[in-house]
């Protein structure tokens, strides 16, 4: 592998960088065998837990005292328009904003007094993969496990490759995959330190229907096995199905937070949700009663 390549992904994932040692020898892992492996302390009832968040930009709130918890195996969905803060509180959660007040733990651990250890719990996954155009999937896989200290033998490289659906195209350059196996090609890698909190800034974006199912199995597959998820998408019709819980922020303020249903049941005879719905209330006319209906730029 070329050293420049190599000195460019390193940079990639300095802001997650840690050490993770006695890997398991599958892609996804319990939550208690992650928690022990990562060094966290015995698990808490929240997995995350977010107090009184508050970040500001200046004098320009953009979170404004939201709090909130996440439980093991749980899809929590975040939800709101553009600009209501959502990115500002993942950034924070992952630690890469510091927050004027208020605080995050992850397994126990604030990220804001011990961040080695609280990004070692962390995985993250964004909307836009930043991978090396040139290097194969193998190549990608093999590095980020060195730089996150994840020994993995060819075997193990290729075995998690093939449990992607990926297997017969190792040594495909990342440049030649389709949105769809760039983005399962980047939950692997989010993954690969076995966190025990995974976040997704709108994963299945830009993905056709096929792409976007496989994408769904693999993560449902990452509840299922112990992890907790937070994720935002545009897609109310996707949180509606696949989240557990959600919450709606607006203007850097937490609006509702529920399970779908429920905020359905709540906010069915609201005025503004009876307006925007067309027949049936759903969570769409829910999130666009409580948050307005003028496009956000």
């Amino acid at each position: 592998m070329p050293a420049d390549e190599l000195a460019a992904g390193k940079r990639n994932v300095r802001r997650h960088e840690c050490r993770v040692t006695s890997p398991q020898p599958y892609l996804w892992s319990s939550v208690s065998t992650m928690s022990a492996a990562n060094g966290a302390p015995a698990m808490p009832q929240s997995v995350l837990a977010v107090r009184r968040l508050v970040v500001a930009y200046g004098d320009r709130l953009a979170v404004d005292g939201v709090s909130f918890d996440v439980q093991p195996s749980e899809i929590f969905g975040l939800l709101g328009p553009n600009g209501a803060g959502k990115t500002s509180t993942l950034s924070a959660v992952e630690g890469l904003l510091r927050p004027r007040s208020g605080s995050v733990t992850v397994g126990g651990v604030d990220v804001q007094r011990d961040s080695g250890r609280a990004k070692a719990l962390i995985g993250a996954q964004l909307q836009a993969s930043s991978f090396q155009p040139e290097l194969t999937i193998e190549e990608i896989v093999r590095l980020y496990a060195g730089l996150y200290g994840v020994p993995l033998s060819r075997r193990d490289v290729l075995g998690r490759i093939r449990y992607i659906g990926l297997g017969d195209q190792a040594g495909k350059r990342f440049k030649s995959l389709s949105g769809g196996q760039q983005q399962r090609l980047s939950l692997l890698i989010a993954v690969i330190h076995r966190p025990i909190l995974l976040l997704l800034d709108e994963p299945t974006a830009g993905l056709d229907p096929q792409s976007r199912r496989q994408l769904w199995d693999r993560i449902e597959q990452l509840r299922a096995d112990g992890s907790s998820i937070v994720l935002t998408t545009h897609s109310m019709e996707e949180a509606q199905s696949v989240c557990s819980r959600v919450a709606i922020i607006d203007r850097g303020r937490l609006l509702a937070l529920d399970t779908p249903a429920g905020l359905i049941r709540q906010h069915r005879d609201d005025p503004r949700v009876r307006q925007a719905a067309y027949g049936e209330i759903t969570l769409e006319d829910v999130f666009i009663g409580l948050t307005g209906s003028a496009i956000r730029d």
